[in-house]
């Protein structure tokens, strides 16, 4: 059996971090994301779907995320359910995100990523950040898992130019 999901849309509102009783961190937050075809006037339309987060994976999408940013996110679907106070059932479909990957580059700095960081890890564990450029001193995030990218150099050419020359890219590089 399998369930994964891998969603790529713009955050509809800031992430709302809390604590539960034991301290443990999670975040909540909705993603838009377009359907890929336009309705019968012509007009796009777009899923909201809520995304939660837990433990520094959590506190990490807090501090980084903001409304509108372009996001990545992938994780398993959860329902659950639970009884409101009129008594009536109610359901709720949910992504539980273990990868976040920021997408665009913070506009008014501060965040560790201007090319687009990278928030990891599973929900069991804890996640863990990795930068994807500015002032880190790696490329790219290893994802609570993998090995560490290699370090960069600070200069300002620019790391995707080819030159014309083939790239060579290690398939552990490929986040797919």
């Amino acid at each position: 059996m399998l369930n994964r999901v891998i969603l790529i849309g713009r955050l509809t509102r800031d992430p709302e971090l809390r604590y539960t009783p034991a301290g443990v961190a999670v975040t909540q937050f909705t993603i838009a994301v377009d359907r890929p075809f336009t309705s019968g006037q012509g007009e796009r339309e777009a899923d909201f779907i809520p995304v939660v987060t837990w433990r520094q994976l959590a506190e990490t999408c807090a501090n980084y995320l903001r409304k509108g940013r372009l996001t990545a996110v992938e994780g398993r679907i959860q329902v659950r359910n639970y009884e409101n106070n009129e008594g009536k059932r109610v359901y709720v479909t949910e992504v539980i995100a273990d990868n976040v990957r920021f997408l665009e580059s913070n506009r008014e700095g501060g965040a560790p990523q201007e090319s687009g960081g990278y928030a990891g890890g599973n929900n069991s564990g804890g996640g863990s950040f990795g930068g994807g450029g500015g002032n880190a001193p790696y490329g790219g995030g290893n994802g609570g898992g993998g090995k560490p990218s290699t370090p960069r150099n600070n200069n300002s050419r620019d790391p995707f130019s080819d030159d014309g020359r083939p790239i060579d890219i290690s398939e552990d590089d490929l986040p797919f």
